[in-house]
């Protein structure tokens, strides 16, 4: 899968021949005293193995309050190809934004120090870069090919936050959190500058900022095994990912992130789009909007028993209703009302946003009269959330069609 046809004018082919690593690849790590060392063995045993070409291994240490550096600088010394880096403040976007931004590699790339993906995509995940074809790549759990071990809990947010990028962000490509990319050093230097999250967003903000660039972007499906131990924290970690939409979404709405001028530079014509067509029927949309808004509901109601134990009822039920209004606003806006292409997106986001907080006052409001009238039991929320997402539902439609989605706004 590509996100943009056609080569970058004047991309050409990594020399290999030169003194300097053709490769860097960063390892950020986080108190990972315990994985680091195997971690660092496999990989250079893999590289020397299978690379024609010098590479390095920098281990970027975020700010370790355990073992962590003493045993990278060990390995250090072990191989000549590993570096270390340590940084006094913590966060994988800062980490990956430190190497990158100083190394001498023209292809730079990143995995997670637990190796959930098969290292024998590494080869095909660079060579495009090494070749000049491609600008990023990625490695993808989602991609056709792709064989992935891990819990539907996962899973399921997985998808879901990437069904979020693809509408609020009009996100080409398939999934932005596997911890396993690269990019060309030389693209690198022209984003990063505008990349401003230091934490899991930053992958995400970076493939979104190359898309609107024009870059093409190379997608690898990967062999990937979740990590039972994972420390990350889900929630924690969707919510400032939900703000780093928010932000982008802001951003390019008020020019603020200077996608054109970055276009220039990098030699890429404006991505072509869609204009809208002619909408479909009444009866054809409200069809597609019940099917759009069954998925929505089961998705939203799985969300909330996920997540309700951990947040309580009415944090649950905004995060859960915040997902899936993003989502379901994206879906109905090329299903329902058939509109294609990124003209008008952030806008039509926005809006959207603006029908989810009507919903959000007749659910939450709904909750919070039971919970003042009794004490309800899991089964009880369900109902009255149901019930109230009905009339939140009938109410969206009519938003949608005779606002948001409009026919006569969409020429503007």
């Amino acid at each position: 899968m590509h996100t943009e046809a056609g080569p970058r004018p004047g991309t050409t082919p990594v020399d290999t021949r030169t003194a300097r690593p053709v490769l860097d690849v960063v390892i950020p790590v986080y108190n990972e005293e315990t994985d680091l060392e195997p971690c660092i063995r496999r990989l250079h045993a893999h590289l020397a193995a299978t690379l024609p070409y010098s590479f390095r291994i920098t281990v970027a240490d975020n700010a370790s309050i355990d073992g962590t550096l003493y045993v990278a600088e060990r390995l250090a010394r072990e191989f000549a190809e590993v570096e270390v880096r340590h940084l006094a403040q913590k966060g994988r976007g800062r980490a990956l934004n430190a190497v990158w931004s100083t190394s001498d590699a023209p292809v730079l790339a990143y995995m997670d120090v637990d190796l959930s993906t098969d290292l024998a995509a590494l080869g095909p995940l660079v060579a495009p870069l090494i070749s000049g074809h491609s600008d990023l790549a990625i490695g993808s759990r989602l991609a056709k090919g792709a064989r992935v071990v891990r819990g539907p809990k996962r899973e399921f947010i997985s998808r879901c936050y990437n069904l979020i990028l693809r509408g609020a962000l009009a996100a080409k490509f398939s999934d932005a959190q596997c911890g396993f990319k690269a990019i060309r050093a030389d693209v690198a230097r022209q984003l990063l500058p505008l990349v401003e999250d230091t934490g899991w967003f930053f992958d995400t903000e970076l493939l979104v900022l190359a898309q609107r660039a024009g870059l093409r972007t190379h997608e690898v499906p990967v062999d990937w095994v979740d990590d039972p131990d994972s420390s990350v924290d889900i929630i924690g970690t969707a919510t400032a990912d939900l703000k780093g939409v928010a932000r982008m979404i802001r951003g390019f709405a008020t020019g603020s992130l200077p996608v054109s001028e970055l276009r220039a530079q990098l030699g890429r014509e404006p991505i072509g789009v869609s204009t809208p067509g002619v909408p479909p029927k009444l009866a054809t949309q409200l069809v597609r909007f019940a099917v759009v808004g069954i998925g929505s509901t089961l998705a939203y109601l799985l969300l909330f028993l996920v997540l309700r134990n951990g947040m309580g009822a009415q944090a649950a039920n905004f995060v859960a209703l915040g997902l899936t209004a993003i989502a379901n606003t994206a879906v109905n806006r090329r299903v329902t009302f058939g509109i294609r292409g990124s003209s008008g997106a952030a806008r039509h986001q926005f809006e959207g946003l603006i029908v989810f907080g009507l919903g959000l006052v007749l659910t939450s409001g709904s909750l919070a009269l039971l919970n003042a009238l009794a004490s309800p039991g899991v089964v009880l929320e369900l109902t009255v959330l149901v019930l109230a997402n009905l009339a939140a539902t009938i109410l969206r439609f009519v938003l949608l069609r005779g606002w948001v989605f409009h026919p006569r706004r969409q020429d503007h």
